[in-house]
């Protein structure tokens, strides 16, 4: 097994090779776009990406299992000890439109359910993120932490709107500064927490793991906490690839947000056949 700083250095590669790709071919790649569902567009970008990244890393850990957004799931694949947890181009349809640089592509070693090296590279912001388990979170080398924040009141979120005003909470949230606009990459949401920019981030649905995985390390090696809404910890590379809910924070504000989003209910994926 490969010591976790060659893992590292790998994804890092190997990502910054995929952001180099995406940046050329950015223009043609957003002429060429189609919905592989409703709402999900996809562009010739994220798959020639997704090649590249496959390519790199399974030609140097063959041993490793894959998951990623733009590959058919295998299942009895993914029984590997670790597994490369890749996500293209997050935030694909900033990168379709012309000058917005809130896109990035991300990587993760996932080990026994559990990110223990991952990279975010959001190439038109200039920005590598990576962190290594036990290792620290770094952006262009030099180390993150979260904020210090320990109020709802007053916190600087990266959420939706309609979520804090909606009716049906028991008790109305304080005032809040919310991102405008919300970046769509919800790698970067975690990465700019991480960074210390935002003090948390609600997410109150279903995120596949692809999404979160590289971003729950970076913001844990900073010094904060990522988790579903109920605070329960994420299991990656389960048989259904898929966390219910994200909330993250620093550790004094992490609890506040889980309390006070706690008693929606939403399904469990983990609940599902795969």
């Amino acid at each position: 097994m490969a010591d976790l700083s060659e893992d590292l250095a790998t994804l890092r590669a190997a990502v910054i090779a995929a952001g180099k790709l995406a940046l050329d071919v950015r223009d043609e790649a957003s002429a060429t776009a189609w919905d592989k569902s409703p709402g999900h567009p996809v562009t010739v970008a994220d798959l020639s990406v997704n090649a590249l990244l496959a390519d790199a890393l399974t030609g140097a850990r063959p041993n490793y299992g894959w998951l990623s957004e733009e590959t058919a799931d295998d299942p009895v694949a993914r029984r590997k000890e670790r597994v490369w947890v890749v996500d293209p181009i997050d935030g694909t349809r900033a990168y379709m439109r012309p000058g917005d640089p809130h896109w990035c592509i991300s990587g993760a070693v996932v080990e026994h359910g559990v990110p223990v090296a991952g990279v975010i590279y959001a190439p038109a912001m200039g920005k590598l993120y990576e962190a290594r388990c036990g290792g620290g979170a770094y952006l262009n080398g030099e180390p993150l932490e979260v904020t210090g924040c320990s109020a709802e009141s007053g916190c600087r979120l990266i959420t939706n709107l309609q979520m804090i005003n909606h009716p049906a909470w028991p008790e109305p949230w304080p005032p809040v500064t919310l991102a405008d606009p919300k970046p769509n990459a919800t790698l970067l949401r975690l990465a700019f927490v991480a960074e210390g920019i935002w003090d948390g981030v609600i997410v109150l649905w279903r995120k596949s793991d692809w999404d979160l995985a590289a971003g729950a390390l970076l913001i844990e090696e900073a010094g904060g906490l990522a988790t579903t809404h109920k605070g329960e910890p994420f299991a990656f590379n389960g048989p259904v690839p898929a966390q219910r809910s994200l909330i993250a924070a620093g550790k004094a504000l992490h609890p506040l947000l889980v309390r006070r989003t706690s008693a929606v209910e939403l399904p469990d994926p983990a609940s599902e056949t795969a």
